[in-house]
């Protein structure tokens, strides 16, 4: 099987253009390289071999472009992902958060299925504050959005998650391959289709989550998402970022560090 040459820089700038105005995200945010090996190699499966052909087939067939938008996007995510930083928040800044405010403000960035929402859900229930809070969830992938509303779960997903919060798996099916989160779960959740990289963002959060999104960004479109995080939280307010992740100039924007990956306003 014959395989694509790698377009030239031009011809990916041209590429990158058209696409961006056809699903309404700028290309040119991401990252050249890992994006350019990624979108060869999904012309590669649909043995293509020219971006102007793929182009004509992501305008043209809806399945194709959802395909394209899931490798964009990566939707990966699990349930308590690093599960020493959400005892973290459970036992400390959530505590600290609503003592100071009394009930609280939280944004997932970057959603993906919504298994980080949900699992800050169950910790606020466990805490029995749920109905006090604000619990908002977005993502640029409609699709994802539309799984993540419906709260629906491998056995293998839901596994992952400790024995305490396996109430709130409820199983579906005879053969118990699924779980639906409790409703009392999802009908909290406001979920949004939103860019991080275009547009304003809501104020006064308390706790904003973007947990390895950004590693496929550019430098720069990073440090403007930081500092849009910044301005959209309270004074005192913490962003929880991923385990691969660093905010270099954190001082500059105007965080503090109280603990790795938790900045704070």
């Amino acid at each position: 099987m014959s395989e694509t040459n790698i377009p030239s820089e031009n011809e990916f700038n041209a590429f990158k253009k058209k696409i961006s105005s056809l699903i309404g995200l700028d290309l040119f945010n991401y990252k050249n390289a890992q994006m350019e090996r990624r979108i060869v190699s999904l012309m590669n499966r649909n043995n293509i071999y020219k971006l102007e052909e793929y182009y004509k087939l992501l305008a043209s067939d809806k399945g194709k472009l959802d395909e394209f938008l899931n490798m964009l996007t990566i939707n990966v995510t699990e349930f308590f992902r690093n599960n020493d930083k959400f005892e973290e928040l459970e036992q400390k800044y959530i505590p600290d958060l609503l003592k100071k405010h009394g009930s609280i403000k939280i944004w997932s960035a970057g959603c993906s299925c919504g298994a980080e929402i949900y699992s800050i859900a169950m910790i606020l229930d466990r805490l029995n504050v749920l109905d006090k809070c604000t619990l908002i969830a977005s993502d640029f992938d409609i699709n994802i959005i539309n799984r993540a509303k419906s709260g629906i779960y491998s056995k293998f997903e839901a596994g992952v998650t400790k024995p305490e919060y396996k109430k709130y798996f409820q199983p579906l099916g005879a053969n118990g391959d699924k779980f639906q989160i409790d409703s009392r779960l999802t009908s909290k959740v406001k979920f949004e289709r939103r860019d991080l990289l275009n547009g304003a963002f809501e104020k006064n959060f308390h706790l904003i989550i973007c947990r390895n999104v950004v590693i496929y960004f550019k430098e720069e479109a990073k440090d403007k998402l930081y500092a849009d995080f910044h301005s959209s939280l309270v004074d005192g307010g913490i962003l929880f970022i991923g385990s691969t992740e660093r905010i270099h100039n954190y001082k500059e924007i105007g965080y503090n560090l109280p603990s790795s990956f938790f900045y704070q306003k």
